[in-house]
Protein backbone atom coordinates (compact mmCIF):
# COMPACT_ATOMS: atom_id res chain seq x y z
CA UNK A 1 0.00 0.00 0.00
CA UNK A 2 2.82 2.00 0.78
CA UNK A 3 4.86 1.75 -2.58
CA UNK A 4 1.23 2.80 -4.62
CA UNK A 5 0.57 5.81 -2.41
CA UNK A 6 4.63 6.62 -3.36
CA UNK A 7 4.03 5.71 -7.12
CA UNK A 8 0.72 7.66 -7.41
CA UNK A 9 2.18 11.00 -5.74
CA UNK A 10 5.13 10.98 -7.97
CA UNK A 11 2.84 10.06 -10.58
CA UNK A 12 0.72 13.57 -10.22
CA UNK A 13 3.73 15.81 -9.61
CA UNK A 14 5.38 14.62 -12.61
CA UNK A 15 1.86 15.55 -14.39
CA UNK A 16 1.76 18.55 -12.80
CA UNK A 17 5.12 19.43 -13.73
CA UNK A 18 4.86 18.53 -16.99
CA UNK A 19 1.78 20.66 -17.07
CA UNK A 20 3.31 24.00 -16.34
CA UNK A 21 6.36 22.93 -18.30
CA UNK A 22 4.29 22.92 -21.88
CA UNK A 23 2.65 26.28 -23.62
CA UNK A 24 0.62 25.51 -26.01
CA UNK A 25 2.11 28.19 -28.10
CA UNK A 26 5.68 26.63 -28.60
CA UNK A 27 6.22 24.60 -31.97
CA UNK A 28 6.04 24.43 -35.79
CA UNK A 29 3.96 26.79 -37.25
CA UNK A 30 2.88 27.26 -41.27
CA UNK A 31 1.50 30.94 -42.28
CA UNK A 32 -1.50 30.48 -44.63
CA UNK A 33 0.72 31.20 -48.01
CA UNK A 34 2.21 28.04 -46.97
CA UNK A 35 5.77 29.91 -47.76
CA UNK A 36 7.11 29.71 -44.55
CA UNK A 37 7.24 27.99 -41.69
CA UNK A 38 8.16 29.42 -38.15
CA UNK A 39 9.55 28.03 -35.31
CA UNK A 40 8.40 29.16 -31.78
CA UNK A 41 10.16 28.89 -28.68
CA UNK A 42 10.68 30.49 -24.95
CA UNK A 43 13.80 32.20 -23.93
CA UNK A 44 14.00 33.49 -20.31
CA UNK A 45 10.39 34.61 -19.98
CA UNK A 46 9.51 35.50 -23.21
CA UNK A 47 8.66 33.84 -26.59
CA UNK A 48 10.85 33.98 -29.90
CA UNK A 49 9.90 32.96 -33.35
CA UNK A 50 12.48 31.89 -35.90
CA UNK A 51 11.77 31.46 -40.26
CA UNK A 52 13.03 28.08 -40.33
CA UNK A 53 11.83 27.21 -43.60
CA UNK A 54 10.69 29.19 -46.72
CA UNK A 55 10.23 27.76 -50.26
CA UNK A 56 13.12 29.74 -51.79
CA UNK A 57 16.34 29.14 -49.31
CA UNK A 58 18.45 31.20 -50.77
CA UNK A 59 16.21 34.45 -50.68
CA UNK A 60 17.62 37.62 -49.37
CA UNK A 61 16.60 40.35 -46.88
CA UNK A 62 16.63 42.79 -49.53
CA UNK A 63 14.71 44.88 -48.30
CA UNK A 64 15.64 45.27 -44.88
CA UNK A 65 16.04 49.01 -44.06
CA UNK A 66 19.27 48.49 -42.30
CA UNK A 67 21.82 48.19 -45.63
CA UNK A 68 24.55 46.17 -43.78
CA UNK A 69 21.46 43.41 -43.10
CA UNK A 70 20.10 42.90 -46.73
CA UNK A 71 23.07 40.30 -47.40
CA UNK A 72 21.88 38.20 -45.55
CA UNK A 73 19.24 34.92 -45.84
CA UNK A 74 15.56 35.38 -44.45
CA UNK A 75 15.65 31.60 -43.57
CA UNK A 76 17.22 31.22 -40.08
CA UNK A 77 15.83 34.89 -38.71
CA UNK A 78 14.21 35.27 -35.49
CA UNK A 79 10.76 36.75 -36.92
CA UNK A 80 9.39 36.89 -33.70
CA UNK A 81 10.94 38.86 -30.79
CA UNK A 82 9.85 39.63 -26.98
CA UNK A 83 6.22 38.42 -26.59
CA UNK A 84 5.04 37.73 -23.26
CA UNK A 85 2.18 35.33 -22.16
CA UNK A 86 -0.91 36.94 -20.88
CA UNK A 87 -3.65 33.96 -21.01
CA UNK A 88 -4.02 32.77 -23.81
CA UNK A 89 -2.86 36.28 -25.69
CA UNK A 90 0.61 36.85 -26.35
CA UNK A 91 1.71 40.96 -26.42
CA UNK A 92 4.37 43.49 -25.87
CA UNK A 93 6.17 41.41 -29.09
CA UNK A 94 7.30 42.94 -32.91
CA UNK A 95 7.28 40.78 -35.87
CA UNK A 96 9.85 41.56 -38.61
CA UNK A 97 8.42 41.30 -42.31
CA UNK A 98 11.09 40.07 -44.88
CA UNK A 99 8.84 40.79 -47.59
CA UNK A 100 8.51 44.43 -47.41
CA UNK A 101 11.21 44.58 -44.78
CA UNK A 102 9.45 46.57 -42.02
CA UNK A 103 8.63 45.77 -38.23
CA UNK A 104 4.82 46.01 -36.83
CA UNK A 105 3.83 45.38 -32.82
CA UNK A 106 2.14 42.35 -32.52
CA UNK A 107 0.03 40.21 -30.32
CA UNK A 108 -0.41 36.76 -31.36
CA UNK A 109 -3.89 34.30 -29.67
CA UNK A 110 -4.09 30.74 -29.61
CA UNK A 111 -7.45 29.72 -31.05
CA UNK A 112 -8.15 26.29 -29.88
CA UNK A 113 -4.44 24.03 -30.19
CA UNK A 114 -3.66 24.36 -33.72
CA UNK A 115 -4.42 27.56 -34.69
CA UNK A 116 -2.75 30.83 -33.96
CA UNK A 117 -4.24 34.01 -35.41
CA UNK A 118 -1.11 36.56 -35.52
CA UNK A 119 -1.96 40.19 -35.43
CA UNK A 120 0.58 42.82 -36.92
CA UNK A 121 -0.51 46.60 -36.51
CA UNK A 122 1.54 50.18 -36.07
CA UNK A 123 0.21 52.32 -33.28
CA UNK A 124 -2.95 51.02 -32.58
CA UNK A 125 -4.13 47.53 -32.86
CA UNK A 126 -7.34 48.08 -34.76
CA UNK A 127 -5.16 49.56 -37.22
CA UNK A 128 -3.31 46.29 -38.44
CA UNK A 129 -3.88 42.55 -40.42
CA UNK A 130 -4.60 39.03 -38.74
CA UNK A 131 -3.31 35.98 -40.26
CA UNK A 132 -3.51 32.69 -38.97
CA UNK A 133 -1.02 29.98 -38.80
CA UNK A 134 -1.62 26.35 -38.12
CA UNK A 135 -0.07 24.39 -36.39
CA UNK A 136 2.28 21.57 -37.89
CA UNK A 137 5.14 18.49 -37.24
Amino acid sequence: MKNLMITCCALLVSVFTFAQSTDPVIGKWQNPSGEGKIEIYKKGDKYFGKLYWIKDANKKDEKNPEATLRGRKIQGLEILTNFVKDGQTYTGGQIYDPKSGKTYSCKMTMKGRDKLDIRGYMGVSLLGRTETWKRID
